[in-house]
């Protein structure tokens, strides 16, 4: 990662190569025949200038002799200018073409670019785990690689092409400038240095007030999602939120604004400033090598090849400066997308496809977890043994672990301490997909997909998501197919209001969408419902359930339920709380045991009464 708190101008220099190399790979792997030809056409917008100025000095002194002569001496001296005219105007044209191609390319490649590293932030995405998306740090890290990080490679490759071209024509204006004077080479480099020391403070500290930002502009985002989502803006209005979390948006971009006025006002000064000395060295030079034509040691037309000279000079400088400048500022900023992607994430999978015992079914061994950060673990020494074709419910309170079990058996966590076994082999030695393919989930939080209905229940499994029986047979299942007949599309008809003809559904509509999808698997040997029909009423609940154990005669199922009527149904029943087994046992033994099951069970029992 580029050194951000370093001051020294030598270091800064050597440091905006740090990621040329890498931006430039990325450029290449999109289109090498594009970076080619941007690598041609910069190499001759380098050498062009540097000529047509001097062509323009010939010009000039062509046309002061055709003043002073006559006869054939007039004529060949007239023709010679007209010759400089033509080569000129050639040389313009070649430029500006150089310069149109350049830009086109580049066009062209800022699209194909950003898309490449867009995908390569969303494939490292994938690669990482839950707790990485829980973590508002790394969150932070992943706000940071996608905001600019499309663009930025992109643009340390053109600023590294402009200050190659602005080399060769330094070497080359210096080369002419040589023959007038050594000390105008050495003014001419000199004149740009102040402002290069000023931009690269300036570039630094923009680069860190940016960074320091992450948290903030992710908030701004937030509250953008909530005034302005279907999901969040019903209890903004009944709440009567909308002032507060307005006046949370506008206090934000008041701290943003006052750190950006102080910056652009400072950089805005010191860039005037340090200009003017720029501008006078150049006046300097120009009343130099006037005078120097006034004393005839220099004709009219190398006056003007000199002024122009330097005024392209001073302007490659300026420029080559500015790029060096950028480069550092870009050099930052890919320092973000690089620490992002070169995070070292664990190995998800391992390689087996299958348990030595198929008949071992699940296991826990003293497992306990901690999530990152807390002091007190989510689950502390769980010990638990599921065989196939069992029916396990787990009860409790919030917070006392229950989720974070069903997100340690399907490895979205790793234990922090203890072994979980699947037929016989250890979680971490299943290949991730195959386990993934084996466990039929839907949690309490599902999400509701902006796709059509088909798509909506298709995901559960993606290698059948366009069988149509399938799917409808899923919908079956989950007691989807009853409300879905009287849409308008059927089983094409898109859900949710972010795109056009757009059906909304109901809570419970919803929930039934996101059972089917777990239905889906008919293939899978385990299927867990965490809180599966807290929308849905107790008549459609029970025909569910009537179907779900239908569904899993032969395989391992699990639920999480605060609703009795469901628990009581399973095999086997684990009462969690603040993280440990509790209870276990049977609804029967649970209710003789008089212990905490037992209260739950009769306090919900009197509500029916």
């Amino acid at each position: 990662m580029v050194k951000q708190t370093s001051s020294n101008p030598v270091s800064k220099f050597i440091s905006v190569f740090q990621y040329s190399g890498i931006a430039i790979g990325l450029v290449w792997d999109t289109s090498a025949a594009l970076t080619v030809v941007m690598a041609l056409t910069t190499l001759v917008s380098g050498i062009l200038p540097a000529a047509i100025a001097s062509i323009g000095g010939l010009f000039v002194d062509a046309v002061a002799s055709a003043f002073q002569e006559t006869g054939n001496s007039a004529q060949q001296m007239r023709s010679e200018a007209l010759y400089y005219v033509f080569l000129e105007a050639g040389l313009v044209v070649l430029m500006t073409a150089a310069q149109r191609i350049s830009t086109v390319c580049q066009s062209i490649l800022r699209v194909l670019l950003g898309n490449k590293i867009n995908v390569m932030i969303l494939e490292k995405a994938l690669t990482l785990e839950l707790a990485h998306f829980e973590d508002s740090e790394f969150y932070d890290k992943l706000v940071r690689a996608r905001r600019e990080a499309s663009s930025r490679p992109l643009s340390l490759v053109i600023k590294t092409f402009d200050l190659f071209r602005d080399s060769i024509l330094l070497v080359t204006i210096g080369i002419w400038l040589y023959q007038f004077s050594p000390y105008a080479v050495l003014l001419l480099g000199l004149a740009g240095v102040p402002a290069f020391l000023a931009e690269a403070r300036f570039s630094g500290e923009a680069f860190r007030i940016h960074r320091r930002r992450s948290a903030e502009r992710r908030l701004q985002i937030y509250l953008e999602m909530v005034l302005t989502r279907e999901d969040g803006v019903k209890e903004v209005k009944l709440l009567q939120l909308g002032k507060l979390f307005v006046q949370r948006y506008v206090d934000i971009f008041k701290n943003i604004y006052r750190e950006d006025k102080s910056l652009v006002l400072r950089r805005g000064f010191w860039g005037y400033v340090l200009g003017l000395l720029a501008s006078a060295a150049f006046y300097f030079a120009y009343g130099w090598v006037g005078f120097a034509a006034i004393a005839g040691t220099i004709t009219i037309g190398q006056m003007t090849m000199y002024i122009a000279q330097f005024r392209l000079g001073q302007n490659a400088v300026t420029s080559s400066l500015t790029a060096v400048n950028g480069m550092y500022e870009d050099n930052l900023y890919l320092s973000n997308l690089s620490e992002y992607l070169s995070h070292k994430v664990p190995e998800q999978t391992g390689s087996k496809i299958k348990g030595p015992d198929s008949g071992a079914g699940i296991l826990f061994e003293n497992v306990s977890f901690n999530y990152p950060g807390s002091e007190n673990p989510a689950l502390h020494n769980i010990n638990l043994h599921i065989r196939p074709g069992e029916s396990l419910a787990i009860v409790g309170e919030n917070g006392s672990g229950k989720t974070t079990l069903i997100k340690l058996l399907t490895r979205l966590y790793v234990p922090t301490e203890g072994k979980i076994f699947l037929e016989g082999l250890e979680l971490s030695g299943w290949d991730i997909g195959t386990l993934r393919q084996k466990i039929g989930v839907i949690f309490q939080d599902f999400s509701r997909y902006q796709l059509v209905v088909g798509e909506n229940i298709g995901i559960g499994d993606v290698k059948n998501i366009h069988q149509d029986d399938h799917v409808a047979d899923a919908a079956r299942k989950g007691m989807a197919d009853v409300f879905i007949r009287d849409l308008p599309a059927g089983y094409k008809t898109q859900l949710g209001t972010w795109f056009k003809d757009g059906k909304e559904l109901s809570g419970g509509q919803w929930q039934k969408i996101a059972l089917s999808r777990a239905f889906m698997r008919n293939q899978a040997d385990i299927l867990i419902l965490d809180e599966p029909t807290a929308a849905i009423d107790a008549k459609a609940e029970a025909e569910i359930f009537e179907h779900f154990r239908d569904l899993t005669a032969n395989k391992i199922s699990i639920i999480i339920s605060h609703r009795f009527s469901t628990v009581r149904r399973a095999d086997y029943i684990v009462v969690l709380e603040q993280g440990e087994i509790l209870e276990r046992g049977s609804h029967t033994e649970l209710l003789h045991l008089d212990g905490q099951y037992a209260t739950l069970f009769k306090l919900q029992a009197k509500g029916y009464q």
